[in-house]
């Protein structure tokens, strides 16, 4: 077992080199403006949480998700050969909504701030 700041940076170098991957390396269509928004791994190192989403929104999150279980295996085997890790954790990709919300929040915002406008000029 790891301590939880070991857990975190071999985090932040998956998240770097998995990002870096889908830009350059990964080739499948279905993974074309995909982003890694945060990457959490456990303490025993078994397994790294990736969360991902991409600029069209949830739309694709199915046909997205679909594709980079396809590639895991290959994401998985390159990370670890430039990983000092002697057992790589698997991956396990999950949707993350937090892009869509944060979006949704500020439109609400705009609205609120124009609505707020209005009432001080009308």
């Amino acid at each position: 077992m790891v301590s939880q700041s070991r857990a975190a940076r071999i985090a932040k170098g998956i998240q770097e080199m998995l990002a870096e991957m889908l830009l350059f390396e990964v080739t499948d269509p279905r993974l074309q403006g995909v982003f890694i928004t945060d990457v959490r791994v456990d303490r025993e190192l078994s397994q790294a949480n990736v969360f991902v989403s991409a600029l069209e929104g949830v739309e694709r999150s199915q046909e997205i998700l679909a594709g980079l279980q396809h590639a895991s295996g290959f994401l998985r085997t390159q990370l670890a050969r430039r990983s000092d890790l002697r057992v790589f954790p698997r991956l396990r990709f999950v949707w993350d909504p937090t892009p869509e919300n944060a979006e949704r929040i500020e439109s609400l915002i705009a609205t609120l701030n124009k609505d707020s406008d209005t009432d001080k000029n009308g």
